[in-house]
């Protein structure tokens, strides 16, 4: 069995018409829903986060990570300028 597994739930993905942890008895078809559920989640929830698709053996792993701010936006910092 081949298995997708998204590390942390945001709102979003429990909103979704997403499972965890969601079981194949092929690696491509794991694979190919993997990338597809990546696909749309990167494009078509809220931003906050990024998610990236990792394999672990018989797991293919979504894990999220907050989006970053810019750097440097022209502001200094104070929080005044939003």
């Amino acid at each position: 069995m081949f298995t997708i597994c998204v590390d942390k739930e945001c709102g979003c993905f429990k909103r979704s018409s997403f499972e965890n942890n969601m079981n194949f008895s092929s690696k491509d078809d794991a694979l190919i829903q993997a990338k597809l559920m990546v696909e749309h989640m990167n494009t078509k929830f809220c931003q906050k986060h990024g998610f990236e698709l990792s394999e672990d053996g018989a797991n293919f792993n979504i894990t999220v990570n907050m989006n970053s701010k810019p750097a440097h936006s022209g502001c200094c910092g104070g929080g005044h300028c939003s």
